[in-house]
């Protein structure tokens, strides 16, 4: 079996999407497949890669914009590989309810990448958030974790069934 090769890339402003990428490489690498997350600002070469699991935080609807020009970017080549995408953001515990659709934008990247998938994770807020918005909503009372790592452990769980199962050679009976 040829062990499979992905690239995770994000785009965050404080710091919780970059953990959700590394709770998939967890569970990938468990899992038996090749994980490597960077920064969708710093991402530049997918010719090593089978796949590219990317996700962003939510801002006013909108994904992060390293994420967004990462899509843009490399549009043409992802294409042609399996991609997933993740959007984190919800300060409430609705992401962990019910599936929340893509954003409006996040939704014309799935269909523009023919992506595998799309889900939408809770998103952490907390002490020391760059930006005015976050600075008002964390003095609101309305900050904290609502990210549930079962929930992207299982999601990335999938992937890594679906990208086994393709790299497994076919059986002659």
């Amino acid at each position: 079996m040829t062990v499979q090769r992905v690239l995770i890339a994000y785009g965050t402003k404080n710091g919780s999407t970059a953990e959700i990428a590394e709770w998939i490489a967890e569970e990938l690498r468990e899992q038996g497949v090749e994980a490597d997350v960077r920064s969708a600002a710093n991402a530049r070469d997918l010719t090593p890669y089978d796949a590219v699991v990317l996700g962003a935080g939510l801002y006013a609807g909108r994904w992060q914009r390293d994420a967004a020009g990462f899509a843009r970017r490399h549009r043409q080549a992802l294409t042609h590989l399996p991609v997933w995408l993740f959007s984190s953001g919800p300060l409430d515990a609705s992401a962990m309810e019910r599936d929340i659709p893509a954003a409006r934008g996040v939704a014309r990247t799935v269909t523009r990448l023919d992506a595998r998938d799309h889900v939408t994770f809770g998103g952490r807020l907390g002490e020391g958030a760059q930006g005015f918005i976050a600075r008002q909503i964390l003095k609101q009372g309305k900050g904290g974790d609502f990210r549930d790592r079962e929930q992207i452990r299982t999601w990335a769980h999938g992937i890594a069934t679906e990208l086994t199962r393709a790299a497994e050679p076919a059986h002659r009976g």
